[in-house]
């Protein structure tokens, strides 16, 4: 039977590769490295479902998969027979974790992916209601400030129309290589929680699944086929193609390092039977000797 994971990555890579043809193909993705379109709704909103950015699926499971991938380990976690309830699986989502708290939220500073973007040429760009966009320092999108013209009126121009009212906004790094932060974390999430399910499968003495952990185990292959779909919409409606390709080889990156526990962890099998018959055999020969 194939490794799991194995069956995974050819899946992901399947549907990764498929998506950025057809929307190379056809015309459907949207360059959301581009200020002056990112925040527009996409060009095909209104004929692709999955092409708005506030379809149920990426609003409530894409932007919130951390917390359905870590529910989903803690559910079968759990509830696993004791006899793969393993420190090394707690290891490697510990790792998953603060290689995801790296890429999206702080690494000694501002995270890995503004990193990249800003050392590509990106920029930091307020966007405002009227379309038009304003470029401030670089320091207001690592911290993610919120910003308006009454606590930053030095940072918009005097010519600029401005919104009326209490109109506040949060900039964004836009130009430069924007790394496809949902292809990164679906690849790793889909992997880590296929490499988690797996153990479930693997032959071992006293491990009867309970009725809890098999229901577990179901909730797993549906946030699984829920990441694996989401890979496909988001390869077709968004990103360039290298920017996916980038997400995918990171995720691939990331989900490595989720194996180290279980290597460094992992002890050499001593085979009994052939240690006994080169012991037989010294025996043998000391004997005639």
């Amino acid at each position: 039977m194939p490794d799991s994971r194995v069956v995974a990555l050819a899946s992901i890579t399947f549907v990764v590769l498929f998506g950025t043809l057809y929307s190379v193909g056809y015309d459907t993705y949207l360059d959301t490295s581009n200020p002056l379109i990112t925040a527009q709704p996409h060009h095909l909103h209104k004929t692709d479902y999955f092409a708005s950015k506030k379809n149920p699926l990426n609003v409530y499971f894409t932007k919130k998969l951390w917390l359905w991938t870590t529910a989903t380990f803690l559910f079968h976690f759990l509830t696993s027979p004791s006899a793969i309830r393993t420190k090394t699986r707690v290891s490697q989502y510990l790792v998953a974790t603060g290689v995801w708290l790296s890429f999206t939220s702080w690494f000694f500073g501002p995270p890995v992916f503004d990193r990249l973007t800003a050392s590509t040429g990106g920029e930091c760009v307020l966007h405002l209601p009227s379309g038009a966009v304003v470029f401030v320092p670089p320091q207001y999108c690592y911290t993610k400030s919120t910003i308006s013209t009454t606590t930053h009126p030095a940072l918009f121009p005097t010519s600029l129309l401005l919104p009326d009212g209490e109109w506040t906004g949060v900039p964004r790094l836009r130009k430069g290589h924007d790394v496809s932060g949902h292809i990164f974390l679906l690849t790793l999430s889909t992997l880590f929680l296929v490499d988690q399910l797996r153990q479930s499968f693997t032959p071992s003495p006293n491990a009867q699944w309970s009725p809890l952990h098999r229901r577990s185990i179901a909730f797993g292959g549906v946030v699984t086929l829920l990441s694996v779909f989401a890979i496909y919409t988001t390869s077709v409606y968004f990103h360039t193609p290298l920017e996916k390709f980038t997400g995918y080889v990171l995720g691939l990156g990331a989900f490595a390092l989720t194996q180290l526990p279980y290597y460094l962890g992992s002890q050499p099998v001593r085979n009994t039977r052939h240690d006994d018959a080169l012991q037989h055999s010294a025996s043998s020969t000391k004997i005639h000797s």
